[in-house]
């Protein structure tokens, strides 16, 4: 597994992108986030380093399969926010599967 230096510049500023495309997606979709603090962190900390190493933001509660950015096309990796988290997790469970992305529901729910 390829190390990311949490302290390097870089990926204070990936992260601070990251924060930035979350409130982007919830705005987007009517979406808020997990009424737990320790679970956006760390969502959001791996889709920093997913953007740093790969390139795109793919979903951290997956494994990233592939070598080359053709292969993990190929694989069907989930990019965030990704398709069955749009399309069935978040319509039917109110949450998306690593919990970044909830209906205000939810979230009133689980405080």
């Amino acid at each position: 597994m390829q190390h990311v230096d949490m302290n390097s510049p870089e990926f204070k500023a990936e992260l601070e992108k990251t924060w930035k495309f979350v409130k982007k997606v919830n705005q987007r979709f009517g979406f808020v986030q997990h009424p737990q603090d320790d679970v956006n962190e760390g969502v959001a900390l791996g889709l920093a380093r997913n953007k740093i190493l790969y390139g795109k933001r793919y979903c951290p509660c997956f494994m990233v399969v592939g070598d080359t950015p053709e292969e993990r096309k190929k694989a069907d990796n989930r990019i965030c926010p990704c398709k069955p988290a749009l399309e069935k997790e978040i319509p039917e469970d109110g949450r998306c599967h690593c919990g970044i992305f909830c209906t205000p529901e939810f979230a009133e729910a689980n405080r």
